[in-house]
């Protein structure tokens, strides 16, 4: 299995007030088995300018994710990621990553000027349907997006069914050693009452379904 381009986070979402975080904790599936989770955690704090005027939200972002693939009780795939980014409105300032990818490893370690205004992989930012690329945090480059919505749906969420919106991405990375880049579809999954980010599907090598679900 190849790493899924997507590390680059309800009512599991729990919002503390004061700190002004934000926890989601998915239950990661390949094909309907369970191989790991990945929690992303939001921090964010709005701060002033020297003139009393807001300034735009600052917020840190951390994602860990672990997965591990078994066949007949032996692991054939381990996955391990672990990200940090900052962040200034819905500009990414900087992000530091570091994955073991069935035993390659890779680091990045990359900041960015504010008039660029790059996005990451932040699904849990509304503004990032309306984005035309996204740096992917695991290998520090951009992947062309495409974004369609699609027909709005119903997922299982803490063991509910709610109503969702649906969105496709379709993330094409930057060709490599003379290869062609490698599409990757993402299905990404909005609570329809209020937008929140509640689940995500995605194809990955050999026609495979890795899904996000919160338990």
């Amino acid at each position: 299995m190849r790493a899924p381009r997507l590390v680059a986070a309800c009512a599991a979402v729990a919002w503390a007030a004061a700190a002004g975080a934000a926890t989601w904790d998915f239950e990661v599936r390949l094909d309907g088995k369970p191989i790991g989770t990945h929690r992303f955690v939001v921090e964010e704090v709005a701060a002033a300018t020297a003139a009393g005027t807001e300034a735009p939200i600052a917020r840190t972002v951390q994602s860990t994710a672990r997965f591990d693939v078994k066949l007949l009780g032996l692991t054939v795939f381990r996955y391990r990621h672990e990200a940090k980014e900052r962040w200034r409105g819905d500009c990414l300032q900087s992000v530091q990553s570091r994955t073991d990818d069935d035993g390659k490893p890779v680091q990045v370690d990359k900041t960015f000027a504010d008039p660029d205004c790059p996005m990451s992989y932040a699904y849990w930012n509304p503004a990032l349907v309306r984005q035309q690329r996204l740096l992917n945090p695991q290998t520090g480059e951009f992947d062309e997006l495409r974004v369609e919505r699609l027909p709005d749906g119903v997922i299982a969420v803490n063991g509910r069914d709610v109503e969702a919106t649906r969105w496709r991405l379709t993330a094409t990375p930057p060709a490599t050693s003379g290869k062609a880049a490698e599409r990757q579809q993402i299905t990404l999954w909005r609570d329809r009452a209020d937008g929140r980010w509640i689940g995500l599907d995605a194809v990955v090598k050999g026609g495979r379904v890795l899904s996000y679900r919160l338990p």
